[in-house]
């Protein structure tokens, strides 16, 4: 009777309180082993995931730190301000142009004092709607992103950083803001002499003189639409004309001097600028008007 209830006690299995079993702990230890195993993997995929699904900005980040260095070769002052990318006198169109080129959008330009009294314009761009070439880049390598630059008078005064991109479209309606700034610069000159080098001298000061000159420099054809054409004279050299074409709004700069030849004419105008009249035309064309190389 007493061994019967020696062995049944034995052979009774651990109670909660009791201590387990050799092979009981090490089933427990193998399975929490296993578990961390399971967690350290997925831990690593989600890692490799993140890091294989993060676009990589270095393409377009150098699209931006190129386009400063080229708006400090424009904003050279003095006689020896060789590598200017443009030359010629310095509007927003010249901005413009710089951005295009590096395959953005102009979205603001505001301008302001510092405590110095010096000017400083501020503007904000929009870079990765067109990669600098076909082919040279991987499609997550050149993701659309936003930059924030500032400048003066002369090359040290370009800074620039990243920025948020804005969320919604420039015009109010539904869409996405990228698809509407790279529709616009589709429909943009792609030839650099589109733009530049092209003298105005020799067109009447007037609204009508203006699209004689979009006509016959076939910067407009008769498959667009112009509209809401204004213009306004800045002394007797410069007119300026604001007007919509194919409803964007855009700048016209006609200069009476036969030596205007590395001015930009025409431009659009900022994407976040709602209203298009002829004393922003005017503002506009005058950022500096003058060639910075010649103002030291």
């Amino acid at each position: 009777m007493t061994t019967q209830v020696v062995r049944a006690q034995q052979e009774r299995p651990a109670g909660p309180g009791q201590a387990l079993g050799r092979g009981t702990g090490l089933r427990i230890v193998l399975l929490v082993l296993g578990a961390l195993t399971v967690w350290a993997a997925g831990v690593a995929s989600t890692l490799l995931y993140q890091r294989a699904t993060t676009p990589d900005t270095s393409a377009v980040d150098a699209q931006a730190a190129s386009l400063a260095e080229n708006l400090r070769a424009d904003l050279n002052v003095g006689f020896y301000s060789g590598g200017r990318t443009y030359g010629g006198q310095f509007t927003q169109g010249t901005l413009v142009a710089q951005v295009e080129t590096h395959g953005g959008a102009l979205l603001s330009l505001d301008t302001g004092q510092r405590r110095s009294a010096s000017t400083v314009h501020t503007a904000e761009v929009m870079l990765g709607l067109v990669p600098p070439s076909v082919g040279t880049v991987a499609v997550n390598a050149y993701p659309v992103r936003c930059y924030h630059y500032t400048f003066g008078f002369g090359e040290h005064s370009v800074k620039y950083s990243a920025m948020p991109c804005p969320d919604a479209r420039t015009d109010g309606k539904p869409g996405s803001l990228t698809a509407q700034l790279g529709a616009l610069l589709t429909r943009q000159p792609t030839s650099v002499n589109a733009y530049r080098a092209m003298a105005t001298s020799g067109y009447a000061h007037t609204t009508q003189g203006a699209l004689d000159f979009l006509k016959e420099k076939k910067l407009i054809t008769a498959s667009d639409t112009v509209s809401n054409v204004v213009g306004e004279a800045q002394g007797a050299a410069v007119y300026a004309t604001a007007l919509r074409i194919n409803g964007v709004c855009h700048y016209l700069r006609l200069d009476s001097s036969p030596t205007a030849s590395g001015l930009i004419p025409l431009w659009a105008a900022p994407a976040e600028q709602n209203t298009c009249d002829a004393s922003q035309a005017l503002a506009a064309t005058a950022l500096y008007g003058i060639d910075p190389a010649k103002a030291g």
